[in-house]
């Protein structure tokens, strides 16, 4: 018998300056059985960090083969914005910069592995991806924090994020690195 997803719920209160950005979100996350309490939170944060009209998380999840883990689309339903998050591989960066135009990816682990696996390997416009890293022991202790049910306050100024998740005030640098 195949596992289920389970099934988490975040009330999310986002106060991104950066971008001036100010929403409150409720949100449901389907946790894949294959898929790391580290990745799906980075896959949170890469939504809230990314907010805008039009923001989705795939389908498919963490299975999905032939879109990213968080997407945006314009009224049109063209897509516009195609999110990875992990350790993508260079084909799916190179097929999702194409199609969308802009491209981006979060990760959760060690941004010098993930930078290393995609060097030298095509991708379209890879000077313009950033590629988005979080420190290990914010995540860890994010983690740490999370429940099925979650009461989230994210704010963001300066590219630096100051996170309570459940009554557990952490704050973390979002570090940018490039391709390119």
């Amino acid at each position: 018998m195949a596992l289920s997803a389970t099934l988490h719920n975040f009330a999310v209160q986002l106060a991104d300056v950066d971008r001036n950005v100010y929403q409150d979100l409720e949100l449901r996350i389907a946790r894949h059985p294959s898929e790391t309490a580290e990745y799906m939170l980075t896959r949170l944060l890469a939504y809230c960090l990314e907010y805008q009209d039009g923001i989705a998380f795939s389908d498919g999840g963490i299975s999905a083969t032939d879109e990213p883990a968080v997407l945006v689309r314009d009224l049109t339903g063209r897509l516009t914005a195609w999110i990875e998050v992990g350790a993508p591989d260079a084909e799916r960066l190179h097929r999702g910069s194409k199609l969308a135009g802009r491209a981006a990816v979060y990760t959760h682990r060690d941004p010098g592995k993930v930078l290393a696996q995609l060097a030298g390997k095509r991708i379209h416009r890879a000077e313009a991806i950033p590629v988005y890293s979080f420190d290990r022991d914010f995540i860890d202790a994010a983690v740490a924090a999370l429940g099925r049910r979650n009461t989230m306050t994210l704010s963001v100024t300066e590219r630096l994020l100051y996170l309570d998740l459940n009554g557990t005030s952490l704050s973390a640098s979002v570090d940018e690195h490039r391709l390119g």
